[in-house]
This record gives structure tokens, sequence and C-alpha cells, in this order.
């Protein structure tokens, strides 16, 4: 894991601030939504896979079959919040006068 991330930055190209170019308001909550989204659906990934792993080797174990069931309801509580992420910040955006 580590030698991939290595490789990632190593190989990765230098970002350039656009030239005399200053980003919006507007610009800048849709890049944090974006990054949001990405975040929440990597994260509700994570526990759907936990959470039917869990599931696969509980062998019957009640507990381990009821912690992945709760992994499986946080997962789909994280896709849901990714999923309703643009909705939410635009009505906080038009809460506070920004859109």
């Amino acid at each position: 894991m580590a030698i991939a991330a290595a490789l990632l930055v190593g190989l990765a190209s230098p970002a350039y601030a656009a030239s005399g170019a200053t980003q919006t308001l507007s610009g800048l909550i849709s890049n944090l939504t974006s990054w949001i989204v990405g975040i929440l659906a990597g994260v509700a990934t994570l526990f759907l896979t936990i959470g039917g792993l869990r599931y696969l080797t509980a062998g019957g174990d009640p507990g381990q079959v009821e912690k992945a069931k709760t992994a499986l309801k946080s997962a789909a509580v994280g896709y849901a919040l990714a999923i309703l992420a643009p909705l939410i910040v635009s009505i906080l955006a038009s809460l506070v006068g920004g859109g």
C-alpha cells in the first residue's frame, strides 16, 4: 500500500494555479461538494465490504451477524448522504445567502 502511494505521488504531474483567475465561492462549494460525495461514497463502500465480509464469516454467531447488520446499515446511511450531499449543500448555501 505504501509503495502504491509513493508511486502515485512520484508519478503525479504538478498542479499549477490558473494564471490570474481566482476561484469563485460557488466554484469552491461545487468542488468541496464533489470531494464530500467522493469521500462519503468511499467510506460507505468500505463499510459495505466490511459488513459483507462479517456476514459471510459470521458462521451463525449472533454477535457477528449483528455487527455485520450494523455495518451494512452504516453503509446505507453513507450512500444516502453521498446522494443527498449536493442537495444539502445547496439548501445550506441558500440559507446563508450564498446561492
